[in-house]
């Protein structure tokens, strides 16, 4: 009985619908056969048996089509239940990962800007005080004054009166000019930002 109910819940309404005609009609039948038609009629079949037995057979090939056609299942329902799961899984997945990757990119944008020292700007780039002892190790107290690195030298400009810039300074130590030479290959990037700083904070200050 359980194994005939799970099988009827799994039917749609129309298929039981068949079934249950069909099965009663059959049923219908047996009982008419077995009881009330021989009691009407004691010598039933008689000389009718024959279409007795054809009606019986008709009934029978009628019950096992009524089963083979109305008791197939419909998985169309519970198909299309998973096919839009398994959509939605993919799009949220899809989702998670276009968020992922922008996040990354505007990370790694970051960390380049950063990395780049925001692309220019003054005073706020490289380390015054290494500049300090790159200001002394390059020699350019010997041609610059500035009163922050004690240096009297009168080669070149006095950096306390010029109050260079910061982007000034960097261009002038990388592609020198007049009498002073570039550092650019005698000096790291480093050594330039630093160096930079230092002339550019202590003559503005």
């Amino acid at each position: 009985m359980i194994g005939v109910a799970t099988v009827l819940a799994g039917l749609s309404t129309a298929n039981m619908i068949g079934l249950a005609v069909v099965g009663g009609a059959f049923i219908l039948f047996a009982l008419l056969s077995s009881f009330v038609l021989p009691k009407r009629y004691p010598g039933f079949p008689g000389r009718h048996v024959g279409w007795y037995v054809v009606a019986g057979i008709c009934f029978l090939i009628a019950m096992i089509t009524a089963v083979l056609v109305f008791g197939v299942e419909e998985p169309s329902s519970q198909s299309e239940g998973t096919t839009a799961a398994q959509t939605t899984t993919a799009q949220t997945t899809t989702a998670q990962t276009t968020t992922a990757q922008t996040t990354t990119s505007e990370t790694t944008t970051a960390t380049s800007t950063e990395d780049n020292g925001g692309g220019g700007g003054g005073g706020g780039e490289g380390d015054a005080a290494a500049g300090k002892a790159v200001f002394a190790s390059a020699g350019c107290g010997g041609c610059h004054t500035l009163k922050a690195a004690d240096s009297t030298g009168n080669v070149g400009p006095n950096l306390d009166d010029l109050k260079p810039s910061f982007d000034q300074v960097e261009h002038q130590v990388e592609t020198g000019g007049g009498a002073m030479p570039s550092f650019k290959d005698a000096l790291s990037d480093k050594q330039i930002a630093d160096v930079s700083a230092f002339v550019s904070s202590s003559a503005s200050g």
